[in-house]
């Protein structure tokens, strides 16, 4: 039971803050200037975004469940599990984001799932 929550905070968080962060780069807006003024400007944006901020925390989250579940258990369990942030992801870009999510998409999430439900059942 432990696992499976913590597992749970760990895809959710993890997910979580990189949707929260690509909301906050979405309001900065695209970057086509890679020099370092140009990028320490979009740093200097960035910073000032609470989303930034809560995307940074979630992620920080995710990353600490994912030691103490390495801690528990085998690697080779916990990290291809760990794939199933890519359907909470697609999710969350279609419902938080607005994006559009084609079929194609689906069907490799599904497949995904898939994947991750046989890591659980060996």
């Amino acid at each position: 039971m432990r696992t499976a929550m913590i597992f749970a905070i760990l895809v959710l968080s993890g997910a979580g803050g990189e949707i929260a962060i690509s909301y906050a780069m979405k309001q900065i807006g695209e970057v086509h200037c890679f020099t370092p003024r140009a990028l320490f400007a979009v740093f200097k944006r960035a910073v000032r975004l609470p989303w930034l901020w809560v995307g940074v925390a979630l992620i920080g989250t995710g990353f600490f469940s994912m030691l103490m579940l390495l801690s528990w258990e085998n690697v080779s369990f916990v990290v291809p599990s760990t794939a199933l942030s890519y359907a909470v992801g697609a999710l969350g870009a279609k419902f938080f984001l607005g994006e559009t999510v084609n079929n194609i998409r689906w069907i490799g999430v599904l497949l995904v799932c898939i994947g991750v439900a046989l890591v659980w059942l060996g």
